[in-house]
């Protein structure tokens, strides 16, 4: 058993260790795992750019990920307590995004502003107990390469946006968006499909 498996599995261990890492009910990591661990954990590629008001809230056991090219820009939350989150290559993560994890997004992808990605749930389903301490659930969201998400978006746990979809702002998707469409509306519903035998974006029947 490694030193991940003992701990998580000897409550008051893990406990201990978590109350090293991150201030008591907040869910950020303490100022030494920001400086000593965090550079060495996780992994930046080439080129890529963290803006200096960026709230990168990101702990050491789960990973980090941001590819060659990519720039997260000021005022975005960046939060992998529950899960990894990893930006491929060439992406642009706009102002004041929160991303969650579990999120993992491909490779020449757009976020526009104010979009919220959360790959976390929280439990509700006992009433005798607030839902603040409910077992949380996870589901990974996946934004596939060349998408775009549009300003103000709520992209929702377990998602799969497809490859070169658009997301329209404002727009709340709770269903997997197939490759090559672009949705929009609360709920998000497809407006429109790339049809491959006309070379057209075609409107779908409502």
């Amino acid at each position: 058993m490694g030193l991940k498996e003992k701990i998580k599995s000897n409550p008051k261990l893990k406990k201990l260790v978590i109350w090293m890492m991150t201030p008591k009910n907040q869910a950020r990591p303490r100022r030494w795992i920001k400086i000593f661990v965090n550079p060495f954990k996780h992994k930046r590629g080439k080129r890529s750019l963290i803006r200096r008001r960026v709230r990168l809230d990101v702990m050491p056991y789960n990973n980090f990920m941001l590819g060659d090219d990519s720039t997260i820009e000021d005022f975005s939350t960046i939060n992998n307590g529950v899960g990894d989150i990893i930006i491929g290559n060439r992406v642009r993560i706009g102002l004041s995004n929160t991303l969650i994890g579990p999120v993992t997004i491909g490779n020449n992808v757009i976020f526009a502003q104010n979009i919220v990605a959360s790959g976390l749930n929280h439990g509700y389903e006992d009433i005798s107990m607030p839902i603040m301490d409910q077992q949380v659930t996870t589901a990974t969201i996946y934004i596939e390469d060349e998408a775009w998400i549009g300003a103000n978006a709520v992209i929702t746990a377990g998602v799969t946006v497809g490859k070169h979809s658009i997301v329209a702002a404002g727009c709340v998707v709770v269903k997997d968006v197939p490759p090559y469409s672009i949705v929009g509306g609360n709920p998000g519903r497809i407006l429109k499909q790339y049809n491959k035998e006309s070379e057209k974006w075609e409107r779908v029947p409502k």
